[in-house]
């Protein structure tokens, strides 16, 4: 059946992944950024990622990568819950020949400090605020200005409709710390007593601790405590507010 199939009648390329990975810190939004040690690029800041092994799978290929260019360890990579954003196929994104890649996205909490050790393609490593690298993003190489924020969308997305943001908050929680999440995520204020409505009238999001309060730094009484409830998937969904008005 692949008598007559000629591989050579068609032009070689490469296959790379590439990650765009998240994590909330000091209030606010970081990406996870490597400074490029070798050509193209050489200097620029980047996504972390690479060429697929003969033998790998993409997804086996982005965690083997994420592990070479920053330093995390491996049990820290394979704990990552990593999720497929798209694939991007431009014919000219790549100066050196024509490169598919496959991108990855991730928002993940309690992330420890990155630590390139300037081998391979990544000079540095660091966790670097959205809002800057948003502002630098026509010096990022390749197109990974485009997967920042496709990637961006997607882990918005993600709080609309799972119960992600709770993991980003401490074991008991009010639900302004909740609220604080969203906001960073999505880089946008809420309107406080719709959010708590529709948070505490979502079955399974959050569940209240009995008797627990915190003092919160107003002049107003104690607010309550939460935890995260059993549920893993919002019914409704908490939607983000459109420009100029919030449901």
């Amino acid at each position: 059946m692949t008598t007559a199939y000629d591989p050579h009648a068609f032009e070689p390329f490469a296959v790379t992944v590439d990650l765009a990975v998240f994590t909330v810190r000091g209030g606010a939004l970081h990406v996870l950024l490597i400074r490029r040690g070798q050509e193209p690029y050489a200097g620029a800041w980047a996504l972390p990622g690479g060429f697929l092994l003969p033998r790998e799978s993409a997804e086996t290929a982005a965690r083997r990568e994420l592990a070479e260019e920053t330093g995390l360890s491996e049990a820290v990579v394979a704990a990552l819950h990593l999720e497929q954003l798209r694939t991007y196929s431009e014919p000219d994104r790549d100066p050196r020949m024509r490169v598919v890649s496959v991108a990855f996205t991730a928002l993940v909490p309690d992330m420890p400090e990155p630590a390139a050790d300037g081998g391979g393609d990544a000079a540095q490593a660091r966790w670097v605020p959205v809002g800057e690298a948003g502002e630098a993003a026509e010096d990022l190489a390749f197109d990974h200005a485009l997967i920042l924020a496709d990637a961006r969308s997607r882990v918005g997305a993600k709080l609309e409709y799972t119960c992600l943001a709770t993991g980003f908050c401490p074991p008991e929680f009010t639900l302004g710390e909740l609220q604080s999440v969203y906001e960073t995520v999505w880089g946008t204020a809420l309107d406080r007593p719709n959010f708590r409505r529709k948070v505490l009238a979502t079955p399974g999001f959050v569940e209240a601790v009995p008797g627990a309060a915190r003092l919160t730094g107003g002049r107003g009484k104690p607010a309550a405590l939460y935890r995260a409830g059993p549920a893993t998937a919002l019914h409704p969904p908490l939607l983000r507010p459109t420009e100029g008005h919030q449901k």
